[in-house]
C-alpha cells in the first residue's frame, strides 16, 4: 500500500504575533529606560560628557613678572612671542612644504622633524616655542604667497586633481625672557629654560612668584578642531606673575663689572668680585662678577649661571682682622692706646705663625698693628679673649649662617664649632685663615663697623610689585648691636691708617674724603691638591670713614705674580667708592687724615 504524502504545516499566526509582540516590547523597554536614565536620572553629567568631546582646551600662559634695579631700569623682562602648533589632520597632505618654510625660519627643530610631526596622529602638536611675532608673520605671508600659487596652478586642473592648500598652522602666546642690558648683574638675576621656569639666580629662586599662575580656555569646536564662532566657552584668566624691584644700582653695577673685569685680566686672576653696600640700610648696590656671561645668548656651561658673591666661600685673609679688632675692643681689652712689642715670628701649639714680611722686634701701636697688616700682633691680642667669647662675636656678625638673602645656592660659609677650637685655631681665626666667608658676607661685617656696631642684614630685594601696580616692601631681618659704637669708631679710626701714605694700601685713597680701609691676603686651597697653593687678594673700607655712606669689598682670586690687597684690590676700591660718591652726591665732609701712632 502506498503511504500518504507528508504536508508542511503552517505556523500558527497567534504565536508569531505574540513572540514578535514581546521582542519589540523588550527593544522599547530598553530605548525607554535609557531615555529616563539621559533625562531623568543624571542629565548633567551626560550633557557635559557630551560637551567634553565637542570642545578643546586652549593654554592662556601668565606673563612672568619683570626684574628691574632700584630705578626701573630692566635687567629681565618678558617680551611678546608665539608658539606654532599644528592640527596634522589638516598639515598631514601639505607637511613637506609646511616644513620647507618653517625649518628655516625657528630654532630648536629640523626638516624632518617638522615633517614627522605634522604627519602624525592626534588633532595637535606643537612645532616650535618663542618665536617672535615678525617671524610668524614672514611664516604667513610666504603660506599666502604658496597658496596664491597654488590656487593659480589648480585653475586648469579638474576637481579631483586639484593640488591642496597649505593650512592648519596656529599660534599660542608664548612670552620669552629678555635681558635689555645684556650681561649687567646676569649673575645675580639669572636665566630662564625652555619651560618658562626659572635655572638659575633670582629666575629660580624667585620663581613661584615671577611665573604667576596659567589660565585656560575651553572652546566648542568642529570636526577639524577649529573654534566654532559664538558657540558656548569658558574662560579662566591667568594671573600675571609679581614683579620684583632690586636694591642694585644698574649704573653702579655695570661699572663695578667693568672694574673687575680690568683688575682679573691685569693680573692674570681667575676671577673677582665686588659688592658695594648702603651703609644704614644694608642694602646691596652693586654685586660684580668676573667672568660673566650674556644671557640672550645661549649658555656654554653650568658653571657660568653661578654667582660666586654667594656661591663661593675662601679664607678672607687679613680683612677679618676688622672684625677681632673689633671684638677685642668691645670687650674692654684693647684700645687706641693698646702697645704691644711684637716679634717677627710667634709659636702657637708647636707652630710657627709670621708676618707677611720679615723684622724683628717691633713697638707697633693696636692702630700700627692693624696698618701694617700684623698677623703676630693680632695673634697677641686676640689671646686676651677667650674662645667662646671670640666665637659668640664672629656669630654676631653673620659668620657660619646664611646672610637672610634667601638666595638659591648661598653658601654660608665654614666655621669650626665653638667648642672644637685650638688655641691654634683662635689664632688662625683672628688674622683671616681657618674659617671661609662669602663676599657678601664680609662687605656686611664690615658694614657692621661702619654703621657705628649696628649689624644690618644685607638686603638685595627691595620691592615687589603686582600686576596692578600695588608695591610690597620686601621684609629683612631686624638690624643687631654687635659692638659699641665707641668700639667701632676706634677700629674706624685704626683702618684709617691703612690708606694714609705709609698704610699698606695708600692705593685706595680718595681725594678730598677721608677713607678708612683693611687690605687681606689669603691663602686658598686648590680643589686638584686639597693644599694651600692658591691665593685671594683683597680690599675692604667704607668711606667717608667719619660718616659712611657706602661700603666697598673687593676679592681676586689666584692673582698671579706679585699679590697684595693694597696695590691690586686697592684700585679697584678707589675707583668703584668714587663713582657711588659722585653718582649719589656725597660731599667730602673735610675731615683731615687722623694722626694717629702707629709705633711707640
Amino acid at each position: 500500500m502506498k503511504r500518504a504524502p507528508r504536508t508542511l504545516k503552517l505556523g500558527r499566526p497567534t504565536l508569531r504575533l505574540r513572540v514578535t509582540f514581546g521582542v519589540m516590547a523588550f527593544v522599547l523597554s530598553l530605548f525607554a529606560g535609557r531615555l529616563v536614565l539621559l533625562q531623568g536620572v543624571d542629565p548633567d553629567s551626560y550633557a557635559q560628557a557630551a560637551s567634553r568631546e565637542n570642545t578643546k582646551p586652549f593654554p592662556l600662559y601668565a606673563s612672568r613678572g619683570a626684574i628691574v634695579d632700584r630705578n626701573g631700569v630692566p635687567f629681565s623682562v618678558s617680551e611678546d612671542a608665539v608658539a606654532i602648533t599644528a592640527d596634522p589632520t589638516q598639515t598631514g597632505p601639505v607637511a613637506t612644504q609646511l616644513a620647507g618654510i618653517l625649518a628655516p625660519k625657528v630654532s630648536g627643530t629640523t626638516y624632518d622633524k617638522l615633517v614627522t610631526a605634522m604627519t602624525g596622529k592626534g588633532r595637535y602638536v606643537r612645532l616650535a616655542r618663542q618665536v617672535a611675532p615678525q617671524t610668524w608673520n614672514e611664516i604667513q605671508a610666504a603660506m599666502k604667497q604658496r597658496n596664491a600659487d597654488i590656487n593659480e596652478q589648480n585653475k586648469a586642473k579638474p576637481q579631483d586633481q586639484k593640488a591642496p592648500l597649505l593650512a592648519g598652522l596656529y599660534t599660542e602666546d608664548d612670552p620669552v625672557r629678555s635681558h635689555p642690558n645684556g650681561t649687567i648683574a646676569a649673575n645675580v638675576v639669572g636665566v630662564v629654560g625652555g619651560d618658562g621656569k626659572g635655572l638659575s639666580g633670582l629666575e629660580y629662586g624667585l620663581n613661584d612668584k615671577l611665573s604667576g599662575q596659567d589660565g585656560k580656555a575651553m572652546y566648542e569646536v568642529d570636526t577639524k578642531g577649529n573654534k566654532i564662532p559664538n558657540a558656548n566657552h569658558t574662560v579662566e584668566e591667568p594671573k600675571p606673575g609679581v614683579g620684583v624691584q632690586l636694591t642694585l644700582d644698574a649704573d653702579l653695577q655695570w661699572f663695578a663689572e667693568k672694574r673687575i673685569q680690568q683688575a682679573v685680566e691685569q693680573y692674570h686672576a681667575s676671577s673677582g668680585t665686588v659688592v658695594t653696600l648702603d651703609v644704614p640700610s644694608g642694602e646691596i648696590l652693586a654685586m660684580a662678577n668676573y667672568p660673566s656671561f650674556d644671557p640672550n645668548k645661549k649658555v656654554t656651561s653650568p658653571s657660568q649661571l653661578k654667582n660666586p658673591a654667594l656661591e663661593r666661600t675662601y679664607e678672607p685673609g687679613s680683612v677679618q682682622k676688622v672684625v677681632t679688632m673689633a671684638a677685642l675692643a668691645d670687650a674692654g681689652l684693647i684700645d687706641l692706646n693698646t702697645k704691644l712689642r711684637v716679634p717677627g715670628s710667634i709659636e702657637v701649639q708647636r707652630r710657627t705663625i709670621k708676618d707677611h714680611w720679615d723684622h724683628g722686634s717691633l713697638n707697633l701701636t693696636i692702630a700700627g698693628v692693624v696698618a701694617k697688616s700684623s698677623n703676630v700682633g693680632t695673634i697677641m691680642a686676640a689671646q686676651q679673649m677667650r674662645i667662646p667669647q671670640f666665637v659668640k662675636y664672629l656669630h654676631d656678625f653673620g659668620f657660619g649662617a646664611p646672610t637672610g638673602l634667601n638666595y638659591p645656592g648661598e653658601s654660608k660659609g665654614l666655621m669650626p664649632p665653638g667648642d672644637e677650637w685650638t688655641e691654634l685655631t683662635r689664632s688662625n681665626v683672628a688674622f683671616g685663615q681657618g674659617l671661609s666667608a662669602n663676599a657678601v658676607q664680609m662687605a656686611a661685617a664690615v658694614n657692621a663697623v661702619a654703621n657705628g656696631g649696628v649689624y644690618v642684614p644685607p638686603k638685595l630685594v627691595r620691592n615687589y610689585v603686582d600686576a596692578n601696580g600695588t608695591t610690597t616692601p620686601n621684609q629683612t631681618a631686624p638690624p643687631r648691636r654687635v659692638v659699641s659704637e665707641k668700639a667701632a669708631k676706634e677700629v674706624a679710626t685704626m683702618m684709617e691708617a691703612v690708606t694714609a701714605k705709609k698704610g699698606t694700601a695708600p692705593q685706595a685713597a680718595i681725594d678730598g674724603y677721608l677713607v678708612a680701609g683693611k687690605t687681606g691676603t689669603a691663602q686658598e686651597v686648590d680643589s686638584a691638591c686639597g693644599c694651600y697653593r692658591k691665593w685671594a687678594t683683597s680690599f675692604a673700607g667704607f668711606a667717608p670713614a667719619d660718616n659712611p655712606r657706602f661700603v666697598t669689598y673687593v676679592v681676586l682670586h689666584d692673582p698671579r705674580g706679585a699679590r697684595g690687597g693694597g696695590f691690586q684690590g686697592g684700585p679697584v676700591f678707589r675707583d668703584v667708592m668714587s663713582y657711588a660718591l659722585q653718582k649719589y652726591v656725597v660731599p667730602p665732609t673735610g675731615a683731615k687724615q687722623p694722626d694717629v701712632p702707629t709705633t711707640w
